[in-house]
């Protein structure tokens, strides 16, 4: 049997859930060597999870990304290393319906990187790539023996087929230039410091909160579980017994259906299943069984120690006294959980790892500051339209949610300047609340017409594309000014316009230029596009409320529309940039409410004594210059996401007349 003694061992991915679980082990259990970890610190990564490690002399932390081709070679060559162990990867497989192409950036690529350095430096001993089982595709339901290392790879979605395709490398490496590679696919892991996108976790922080566990579909795909410890044991046996050129199955025989999963976390909570389960929407494509032959493993010695019910009694124990554990994982607990991927996305400092440790590189300013006290941030936002009312409001409630934030400086037709903005703030998302709506109104655009394709035609593609080149989510507050009742969507019938409707409204200039940017838009994939209508705050004092200018208004027409309170949608544009929300959506409460409706509150609430006169269309066009759009919108899409969301007279008695209400008595 082969037996193998590293030195300097370099862990990817460490601040992970796996990895971490064996750099704490080896550098516990083996002082004589060094273990260098190498982590970018992406949405599922803590440094909290090496606490057990940093005060140990043979442990080091990196802060970088293994796509970067110049650092992995400074590592392999400083700190002399001969040993790697290949954790870090994009694995969630919700992610991967809706990012692929950073699961292929991160997964093959960023492993290709690795193993050109392997070649250059001429000087690795082991290289363990750690792959996963669905690399091997759907088990049928009624195999007997599982999958066994030389099967077929027949993976099924975006996640596993980037994992096989980074196999596909490492053999080829191995091959063509005999580096030392051992592979490793693993059945599902669970235990203490797993990011809760994933079914253990997430059920068990949903029950600590008291609400309902999502399942996909109908709960009978079939998963193998196996516990932390258990899987750390299992590298460390593959990193010192394991044969160069072969691939190990770590595996379990004890199966389990998602709904027995649920089952036995809501008996932990003395919380009833048949109240507690909610059946949910399934994935594009979820396989219904993994099952692998993991004998190969246990004649090197290893085999699974922990029970499944001591396991998960051991990660129940652990959420339930570190609750705050990741922060804000809100948009991670959703039925299907959509992270945003990137580097830096989400660094979690914790006091103790010492900057002297964390950086091989003095010079690179963004290496993280390891003695940085307190919880930093996984935001930083970069807002455009610091003078518009919507790009100003942000900026507040970025101020109240403790989130850092700074305007951009540039023009949005001006790509170096938005270029620059975005080298200088280094954001992790960027919101667009800019745009030409006129001055004062819309009726400007049909006189400045070049102005206003500069702004919101050139301007917006400009920001899109820039955003998009750097990997950067963008938030672009759009219009529903872009429709107007017609026979399919008549005047009070409650039909409304839904996202994929094609824009009917050419009577405004303005309306023509944001129709046709938001139609260009749609080949950004990075891309969330919110059409607000007619917005509405509570600061009845500001002349851009819709509520304040037909107060003021001689005469107002009366006719149903749909519109925004800007008090309730503006936090959940905020929570949709957590759940990496892209595509269009009706940025409207759910409803239409007319203008006497409205102005019979402002009475109502403010002002007794207000009085108001109607006029028609005809009427009212003889004092415009261009056409204004009216419809309903419909909200379903944004309602379905965000149950919570109020309808427009719901929320505008809530959040706009009950804070805003006089007191008329004596």
């Amino acid at each position: 049997m082969t037996s193998y003694t590293p030195k300097n061992i370099l862990i990817t991915g460490a601040a992970g859930f796996i990895a971490c679980h064996v750099a704490n082990r080896l550098t516990r259990n083996f002082t004589e060597y060094k273990i260098v970890v190498l982590d970018k610190l992406d949405y599922c990564s803590n440094l909290k999870n090496l606490l057990p490690s940093e005060s140990c002399a043979n442990f080091k932390f990196v802060k970088g990304d293994i796509a970067s081709a110049d650092l992995v070679n400074h590592l392999l060559i400083t700190e002399s290393i001969d040993t790697i162990m290949h954790f870090a990867a994009q694995t969630h497989v919700d992610n991967s319906f809706g990012n692929s192409f950073e699961f292929t950036k991160n997964n093959i690529y960023g492993t290709h990187v690795l193993l050109e350095a392997c070649k250059v430096t001429g000087q690795i001993r082991r290289f363990i790539h750690v792959s996963t089982d669905e690399v091997y595709g759907e088990t049928d339901e009624d195999a007997v023996v599982g999958n066994h290392e030389a099967s077929q790879l027949l993976p099924t979605n975006p996640y596993s087929a980037t994992k096989a395709g980074a196999e596909m490398l490492v053999m080829a490496y191995g091959r063509s230039y005999g580096l030392p590679v051992i592979t490793t696919r693993g059945n599902n892991v669970y235990g203490p410091n797993q990011f809760p996108e994933k079914l253990i976790p997430k059920f068990i922080l949903l029950a600590m909160r008291g609400k309902p566990l999502p399942i996909h579909g109908d709960g009978c795909n079939v998963r193998s579980y196996l516990y932390c410890e258990d899987v750390a044991e299992a590298f460390e046996v593959i990193l010192h017994k394991g044969e160069v050129g072969h691939v190990y199955n770590i595996g379990t025989k004890k199966e389990r259906r998602v709904i027995d999963v649920a089952k036995d976390i809501c008996k932990l909570f003395s919380m009833d299943p048949e109240a507690s389960i909610q059946f949910v929407e399934n994935r594009p494509f979820n396989d219904q069984r993994y099952f692998l032959d993991d004998q190969k493993l246990k004649n090197l010695g290893w085999s699974e120690r922990t029970s499944w019910e001591e396991g998960l009694k051991r990660t129940m124990e652990w959420y339930v006294k570190n609750p705050d554990w990741w922060g804000d994982v809100s948009g991670a607990l959703l039925p299907h959980p959509r992270m945003l991927m990137m580097a830096g996305g989400a660094e979690r400092h914790q006091d103790g790892l010492e900057e002297g440790k964390a950086s091989p590189l003095p010079s690179n300013s963004d290496q993280t500051n390891m003695a940085a006290s307190g919880e930093k941030s996984p935001f930083k936002f970069l807002i455009y339209g610091r003078t518009g009312w919507i790009g100003g409001l942000l900026g507040k409630l970025c101020e109240m949610r403790g989130i850092p934030f700074e305007y951009g400086r540039g023009r949005l037709q001006d790509r170096s300047q938005l270029l620059a903005d975005i080298a200088n703030v280094k954001p992790t998302h960027v919101f667009n609340a800019a745009g030409v709506t006129g001055r004062p109104n819309v009726d400007w655009c049909e006189s400045h017409k070049t102005e206003t394709i500069r702004t919101n035609v050139a301007g917006m593609l400009t920001l899109a594309d820039v955003c998009r080149e750097h990997g950067l989510l963008m938030m672009n507050f759009a219009t529903g000014c872009i429709f107007e009742y017609n026979d399919s969507h008549p005047e009070g019938s409650g039909i409304g316009f839904k996202e994929e409707d094609k824009p009917n409204f050419i009577g405004s200039f303005y309306s023509k230029t944001k129709a046709m940017v938001e139609e260009l838009l749609k080949e950004y994939d990075n891309v969330c596009t919110l059409r607000v209508r007619m917005p509405i705050s509570s600061d009845l004092d500001n002349p851009r409320n819709f509520i304040t200018k037909i107060s003021r208004y001689n005469k107002v027409v009366n006719i149903p529309n749909s519109m925004t309170i800007l008090d309730e949608l503006l936090p959940i544009s905020i929570e949709m940039v957590k759940r990496n929300l892209r595509g269009i959506w009706n940025f409207t409460n759910p409803g239409v409410v007319s203008h006497n409706e409205i102005l019979e509150m402002y009475k109502s609430y403010i002002d007794p004594k207000f009085q108001w006169a109607n006029f028609t269309l005809e009427e009212q066009a003889q004092v415009i210059v261009a056409p204004r759009s009216n419809n309903e919108m419909d909200a379903t899409k944004l309602k379905n996401e965000f149950p919570d969301l109020l309808s427009i007279k719901e929320s505008l008695i809530k959040y706009v007349f009950e804070p805003n209400k006089k007191n008329f008595t004596n």
